[in-house]
């Protein structure tokens, strides 16, 4: 998959926990792992506009694309 989810690298820098954050979005521990992870198809722009006002960051600062080398 050609997008990669940095949100770890966002939390380091806001020297937060995944488990803080998603307290504070009203999100489960399991579903915010999951997105960390990258195992999830999608994420709703709703969820999104949360995890970056909690972060004071862009989605840019969460997501990146890598194009696959074909």
């Amino acid at each position: 998959m050609p997008i990669t989810v940095t949100l770890d690298v966002m939390l380091a820098r806001r020297k937060m926990r995944g488990k803080e954050l998603a307290e504070r979005i009203g999100m489960t521990e399991q579903n915010l792992s999951l997105l960390r992870s990258g195992k999830v198809k999608g994420v709703r722009f709703e969820t999104l506009a949360r995890i970056c006002a909690e972060l004071d960051c862009q989605p840019a600062d969460l997501l990146s694309y890598e194009p696959d080398e074909a």
